[in-house]
């Protein structure tokens, strides 16, 4: 399986975020899933994206990006932080917040690629630390107690509102946790997320249909539900479906 690494990039300078996406989208592993022009969008991006990392402008209007990354420590899962930012004076500070690292404007090519190797180091290391503990059965918390489910009997999860839905072809449960931890619990198991609200069984696929504007849907084994996969998720996904 490709490491991907969702980023969000946050500056209120146009021009920046042009140059630091133009300088990120370069590398296979890293999957651009949204920008923000301050911080008040971007917390509610990274909300509802939930990128694995923010590159993180400093100074910003009415939010700085301190007081962002303030916030975001505050989440369950927090995305990792790499500021970047014209000022070289915070960067003590800026590493209270355990950030990956601490990038310099006008950006420099070979310190961005410095930046996107540490991650994928960081990130690499997480996974195969994940996979040395491969969950066995997933515990799904109810009003009636704890039920334990295989991941191989999961055909795909989704999130509804405020509850997650775990759908098996026998039965289908809810739970509070979010999208993002059971993506994390699930590590080492064969699952993708081809659409921000799911996450499915890959060995459990047994269609990939066009659906409109580069999207595709799903076909999955044990169940009449159609999947959305979002065109930015369609390449990934055959790579990972495909020999």
């Amino acid at each position: 399986m490709k490491l991907r690494i969702r980023v969000m990039v946050v500056d209120d300078e146009p021009l920046s975020r042009e140059e630091l996406k133009h300088l990120l989208c370069v590398y296979e592993q890293v999957e651009l899933v949204g920008e923000a022009d301050c911080g008040e969008s971007a917390l509610e991006k990274i909300v509802m994206l939930e990128p694995d990392v923010v590159f993180l402008d400093i100074e910003m209007a009415e939010m700085s990006g301190l007081s962002l990354a303030r916030m975001l420590q505050r989440m369950k899962q927090p995305p990792s932080i790499v500021f970047a930012t014209a000022y070289p004076n915070y960067a003590v500070e800026a590493f209270r917040y355990e950030a990956v690292d601490y990038l310099l404007k006008p950006f420099d090519e070979g310190q961005v690629g410095e930046t996107v190797l540490r991650l994928i180091r960081k990130f690499e290391k997480e996974r195969l630390d994940s996979s040395e503990h491969t969950l066995r059965k997933l515990a799904i918390e109810g009003e009636d107690g704890i039920v334990y489910v295989s991941p191989h009997d999961i055909l795909y999860c989704c999130r509804e509102i405020k509850e997650t839905l775990i759908v098996t072809k026998q039965k289908r449960y809810c739970t509070k946790v979010s999208l993002k931890e059971l993506e994390q619990k699930l590590k080492g198991n064969l699952f993708f997320r081809p659409h921000k609200s799911y996450l499915v069984n890959v060995q459990k696929v047994e269609q990939l249909t066009p659906w409109f504007n580069g999207a595709y849907q799903l076909t999955l084994s044990g169940t009449d539900e159609k999947i959305p996969v979002s065109r930015n998720y369609v390449k990934a996904l055959r790579q990972r479906l495909e020999l």
